[in-house]
């Protein structure tokens, strides 16, 4: 029997979570390749064969998504997958002209072969935007099930920049482990967090395995999501986060418009730093999209560690990597935090810029004076560090969930800023989950 030949186009995540789903042991089709975009030192590796199973013995290779012409050509591919998250709907029908002219056809996969079951109640926290606050919603959810005695861990979306193989399952229950499993930058922005208020975190590559693993010490399970993609694991209540600092763009990026035509509950975040007609807009375009669904207008109030430090002086301000970077924003809560909070003088970091954190700028002209934290291996952080250090700056603010201290070694004050939501009305998060998933909560903390 033929078996349909597929190109998988991904970023280490999404990707991998519909090949072992789907394709691992389906016998129609046979997957020749994957393509990696967004994330740097994804091409050239192999998604291992430990992982990719019988079908695939020597492992499935990974090419960068430049290559993909030339990669139907050569296979003959007759399918073309996309299976990754936070792109605009123009540019996403580009990319399928682009697989069109070439002779394949494009592929979107949102069947319900790609859902995972869980035996345990699941709350899911996606978004419009990638930095529209799922990270705080999502902490907020935790601690707030956590006080009501239950059992609750946190599934992450994966991020696995490092050995495949290893990073099967991963859990991380102590900051240590965030130094064992050799995390990034952008790993450590989820996780710390979570972890420093007493969550356990779930992440990795096999998602059916970390599941198995979470629910056998969990009654309630919070999928923490990762751009602005789907939930991996089918939820019994989804709630997505918004952002009016975008406004429009739940009509206009891929896959944010389906989470919304989804979601039970949708916050609109950041309202305190809002203007209120980009409220409004949101707001209609919710209407429009799933009028069942709930609104909740929420803030995420900014505070920084030690204004004192900051005010009238020089400041290099260090945003979260993703928001900045691929999420479109032109800064976030450090700037918030240095320039309105503490009255700080913004300084912009271009000039002091090396390596790849140079090349970021290059690739994101929009950024303007800031510094994303950019860190997916090694060279990255090294390049941050010697980026930071050269500032003629003199002090750092970071926006950053993560504690640079523990990274880098700074010879500059580093200012850490916080946020965490903050509801604002009714109903209320507490509110909803006891309606909608109060009676099976109770059964799941009874069997757990």
């Amino acid at each position: 029997m033929t078996r349909t030949k597929v190109i998988i186009m991904g970023a280490a995540g999404r990707d991998f979570h519909n090949f072992n789903t789907f394709f691992r042991r389906n016998k129609d089709y046979e997957v020749v390749a994957f393509t990696a975009a967004q994330i740097p030192n994804i091409a050239g590796r192999r998604y291992p064969k430990e992982l990719a199973g019988p079908l695939y013995p020597q492992g499935i290779p990974i090419h960068p998504e430049e290559d993909l012409v030339k990669l139907i050509k050569k296979h003959e591919a007759q399918q073309v997958v996309f299976a990754y998250s936070d792109i605009s709907h123009v540019e996403l029908m580009h990319k399928a002209s682009t697989v069109l002219a070439a002779g394949a056809d494009f592929r979107l996969m949102g069947n319900s072969g790609i859902y995972l079951e869980a035996k345990v109640p699941v709350i899911s926290v996606c978004a419009v935007r990638t930095g529209a606050g799922k990270s705080q919603t999502t902490r907020y959810i935790c601690k707030m099930l956590k006080e009501q005695g239950h059992n609750v861990v946190a599934i992450r979306h994966p991020m696995p920049y490092g050995d495949l193989v290893k990073q099967k399952v991963q859990r991380y229950a102590r900051l240590e482990d965030l130094d064992r499993y050799e995390c990034t930058i952008e790993e450590r922005e989820e996780y710390e967090p979570l972890i420093v208020k007493g969550i356990i975190v779930y992440a990795g590559v096999d998602y059916q395995a970390i599941l198995d693993e979470a629910q056998k010490e969990a009654d309630v399970i919070v999928w923490d999501g990762g751009n602005n993609d789907l939930p991996f694991i089918r939820s019994n209540l989804h709630i997505v986060v918004a952002d009016p600092h975008r406004a429009g763009h739940e009509l206009l990026y891929h896959p944010g418009e389906a989470n919304v035509r989804m979601a039970d509950v949708v916050i609109i975040n950041k309202v305190q730093t809002a203007d209120r007609m980009d409220i409004l807009q949101v707001k209609q375009d919710v209407a429009m999209l799933n009028p069942n669904a709930i609104v909740i207008e929420a803030a995420s109030p900014i505070h920084a560690d030690s204004c004192q430090l900051i005010r009238g002086r020089r400041t290099l301000v260090v945003e979260d990597g993703p928001t900045v970077t691929h999420g479109g924003m032109k800064y976030g809560a450090g700037t918030i935090a240095a320039e309105d909070h503490c009255s700080g003088v913004v300084i912009d970091p271009r000039p002091y810029a090396v390596g790849t954190i140079a090349s970021t700028y290059e690739k994101y002209p929009h950024l303007g004076p800031i510094l994303p934290a950019m860190g997916y291996g090694e060279e990255q952080v090294k390049d941050l560090e010697e980026t930071i250090n050269r500032a003629d700056v003199d002090v750092v603010v970071s926006g950053t969930p993560v504690d640079l201290n523990r990274i880098i070694k700074s010879n500059k004050t580093i200012v850490r800023v916080r946020y965490e939501l903050a509801e604002i009305g009714h109903p209320t998060l507490r509110e909803i989950i006891e309606e909608r998933l109060g009676a099976m909560l109770d059964r799941s903390g009874e069997e757990g």
